[in-house]
């Protein structure tokens, strides 16, 4: 038990040390690597030190006498300094990553880049380092940030001859196919370079996209009007909907409009291609692109005046049920690397 005090004196006394060394605010010293880390303390982590000082205040309240007070205080900031090593290591940061996730913890510790959309983000701190990791990291932030994310809303007209004036719970595939679109939008009017500024005023055809996906009939793109064109496939208010069928709704529905506007006025200047398996997509099978079909849909859309336009193909296939299935992982991994604009 000597050791064991003597062991606890000794923590204490290096763990007051390395406070005590610790610059104060005002003295105009320059940070060093040590406080960069510091600073990047996780919120596990924080949350861990403010819990365990509790018992350093509790110690030294509770007890009587000065030795008692410094034996106490010895043993809890022994533990307290060990548990915020162990907190704080290599392991425990692992883990809280993966409960977290990078963002809480100042940097990502990948060992893999990360692919957007055909551009590569090397985050990576073993082959590019901290300051190249950083740089990396914040433009894959800003280029995420740009692209248009859309989810459940509530509040909106009621759908159609529905009561139905929110789609939470059953509208994650009109919500995704609404952000495939917009998306494909994006890259034909502003291209795939574009950032969206961080503060206003936006570029008109960033906010042009945007109204096209409101919440109510007027908008071309609107969670009402896409029921309305896939009534012929199984599409209802408040039922959820298979991907073949989603994309049928969305060819259906940019025929209505391509109908009701002047060719210089597309909303949706590009042909939609459904590319489907088997039996024209009802029974799987896989999906195949024809050149031939794709130039026939380019053709329509012009209306007989080229052979190629900007062409928006759509695959409806299921990667999974409760989770993607492993067969699929290294092509789409090979198709987010691959797809450029």
């Amino acid at each position: 038990m000597k050791g064991f005090h003597e062991r606890n004196d000794s923590l204490n006394c290096s763990s007051k040390a390395s406070i005590d060394s610790s610059p104060t605010p005002g003295t105009g010293s320059e940070p060093g690597p040590n406080d960069s880390k510091f600073s990047k303390t996780s919120l596990w982590s924080n949350f861990f030190a403010s819990a365990f000082s509790v018992f350093d205040t509790y110690s030294e309240s509770s007890s009587s006498s000065a030795c008692e007070r410094k034996s106490s205080f010895s043993k809890t900031n022994g533990w307290t300094a060990a548990v915020k090593r162990v907190v704080s290591g290599g392991s425990m940061r692992r883990i809280h990553e993966r409960v977290l996730g990078p963002s809480k913890i100042g940097i990502s510790s990948s060992t893999s880049d990360i692919w957007l959309l055909g551009l590569c983000y090397k985050i990576s701190q073993e082959s590019s380092g901290d300051v190249d990791a950083t740089s990396a990291l914040a433009g894959f932030k800003q280029d995420f940030s740009s692209r248009i994310l859309m989810t459940y809303r509530k509040g909106f007209d009621a759908i159609g001859e529905t009561k139905i004036t929110s789609d939470a719970s059953w509208g994650c595939m009109l919500r995704s196919s609404q952000m495939l679109v917009a998306q494909a939008l994006l890259f034909h009017r502003l291209g795939r370079s574009w950032r969206k500024p961080s503060q206003k005023p936006f570029d008109l055809a960033y906010i042009e996209i945007l109204h096209q996906f409101g919440d109510s009939e007027a908008s071309a793109f609107s969670i009402h009007n896409l029921v309305e064109a896939g009534k012929n496939y199984g599409l209802a208010a408040g039922s959820w909907v298979g991907p073949y069928a989603m994309c049928r709704s969305w060819e259906s529905l940019a025929r209505s409009k391509r109908e009701e506007i002047d060719l210089e006025c597309q909303l949706l200047p590009m042909a939609v291609y459904v590319v489907s398996g088997d039996e024209d997509g009802e029974r799987g099978g896989a999906p195949v692109v024809c050149i031939e079909d794709a130039s026939r849909h380019c053709f329509e859309f012009s209306r007989h005046q080229a052979v190629w336009t900007p062409i928006l193909l759509l695959v409806p296939l299921v990667l999974g049920l409760d989770k993607v299935n492993p067969r699929f992982v290294s092509l789409l991994r090979f198709f987010i690397s691959f797809f450029h604009v």
